[in-house]
């Protein structure tokens, strides 16, 4: 297999644009690594690459699972393993562009295959979820899995609530789980961390959801209004916040600001993470015009 490209990052920091790019210099191809941007229902809200980025390039693993549908890290994984195995790609190289950092670390380090939670455990977590957010699971791992609870970012209710179903459901904890994890699916790649300055990033994000309002993002959350907002998909950035405007509790403008401020939160602990985890990876500012030709020298002559 062509040695692959990882290009990682807070939201709104230009992977996609960068992924485009690398993967028309070296004849690529892009493919996702971001759990949201799976999901046919949101293009709009979770700034899925536009029509004109995917005629550009091919594009794989984008908008392709139902709203309603289960998709996981080892659902990924799967899908990643059978089109890397498809020799209809074979000599190009794979540019993987998200912001999942669980994604990442499946591919570059393994993933446990860990069984199925019940559907009542996973009720259970989502109403402790809404009742108390991380709080809730931080008492219950600190004592029954601190190893696993060690390991993970504490302000995330999500990350805890599935280290919590893993426990309840397989008495097992997490951690050990993934001891025993297989040999990773990419060994020798290129690493891309995208690491905007911290002012910079939030006007990005501002001026990005502002465009995504003027898009049509509030129709696009009206259309998927009937679903349960505990299901995965509806955990986009900025859906919580415009579904609570369209249901009458807040105004837009209110709305907004609480989407805009969110996302700021939630890509700060995606810096810190990738920070702590990434540290071998190659760091660029994306405000740096010359950022592109530094990343294009990493390359090598394909890259013309």
């Amino acid at each position: 297999m062509t040695r692959p490209i990882l290009i990682a990052g807070p939201t709104a920091s230009g992977k996609s644009e960068l992924a485009v790019e690398l993967a028309r210099a070296t004849g690529g191809l892009v493919v996702n690594a971001d759990a949201l941007q799976v999901y046919a229902g949101w293009r709009i809200l979770t700034a899925r690459p536009d029509v004109a980025m995917e005629r550009a390039v091919p594009h794989h693993l984008f908008g392709h699972v139902g709203m309603e549908e289960k998709w996981s890290a080892g659902h990924w994984l799967r899908a990643v393993t059978a089109l890397l195995a498809d020799p209809a790609h074979a000599g190009r190289v794979p540019v993987f562009v998200g912001g999942t950092g669980l994604y990442f670390l499946a591919l570059t380090e393994g993933l446990a295959e860990i069984p199925p939670i019940p559907g009542a455990i996973r009720a259970r977590g989502n109403a402790m979820r809404r009742a108390g957010g991380a709080a809730a699971f931080l008492s219950i791992l600190s004592e029954r899995d601190p190893q696993t609870l060690a390991g993970l970012d504490r302000a995330n209710p999500m990350r805890l609530q599935r280290a919590w179903e893993v426990l309840e459901a397989t008495g097992k904890p997490l951690s050990a789980w993934q001891a025993e994890t297989p040999p990773p699916l990419v060994t020798d790649m290129l690493g891309i961390l995208l690491d905007p300055e911290r002012e910079a990033l939030r006007e990005r994000i501002a001026a990005r959801f502002d465009a995504m309002l003027a898009a049509g993002a509030l129709d696009e959350v009206r259309a998927n209004l009937r679903l349960d907002p505990d299901l995965p998909s509806m955990q986009a950035l900025g859906a919580p916040q415009l579904r609570a405007h369209l249901l009458g509790e807040t105004t837009l403008e209110a709305a907004r600001e609480a989407a805009i401020t969110a996302t700021h939160q939630y890509a700060r602990r995606q810096r810190s993470w990738f920070r702590s985890r990434m540290k071998r990876w190659r760091r660029f500012d994306p405000a740096d015009p010359e950022t592109l030709a530094a990343v294009r020298a990493l390359i090598g002559p394909k890259a013309t």
